[in-house]
């Protein structure tokens, strides 16, 4: 397993650009921009882990900026932690064998979510490309929020 990213949402991009690049000296690695989504994620690094991130080796903050205006109460401005898993579905079996609730099952092969005990988000994602749909998790609905 690899450490990838944490990520929270940004009401103002610009303004969040301006403090995590401008003030603390973060660098921006790169930028994905969804129209249908209606989002845009950017991610930093810290300057000495620049090189290293731009290859996906050192962790990134990665900012969401969600272009509908929505209030963030409860703490959902701090969206997830990220892990890059080798087995998607060995990860999930090993993380349900061990009582964890998987929220958003592994459905595509790519993608899972999980909470931890004092309910923070964490995002799963296969290494490399995604594995083959299987069953249980193709058909698995989601459980709760992630």
């Amino acid at each position: 397993m690899r450490y990838l990213h944490t990520m929270v949402r940004v009401a103002d991009l610009q303004r969040s650009l301006d403090f995590y690049c401008g003030a603390l000296g973060m660098v921006e690695i790169r930028r994905n921009e969804s129209e249908k989504g209606r989002y845009t994620l950017v991610y930093l690094a810290a300057p000495q882990d620049a090189t290293e991130a731009r290859k996906c080796g050192a962790p990134m903050l990665e900012l969401t900026f969600n272009w509908d205006p929505e209030a963030y109460a409860g703490g959902r401005n701090f969206g997830h932690v990220a892990f890059q898993v080798e087995d998607i579905y060995a990860t999930c079996t090993r993380l349900q064998a061990a009582g964890v609730t998987i929220n958003r099952p592994p459905r595509d092969g790519h993608m899972a979510f999980i909470r931890s005990p004092d309910n923070i988000s964490i995002e799963l994602l296969q290494s490399g490309a995604p594995l083959p749909a299987r069953e249980p998790w193709a058909s698995m609905p989601n459980t709760g929020t992630w």
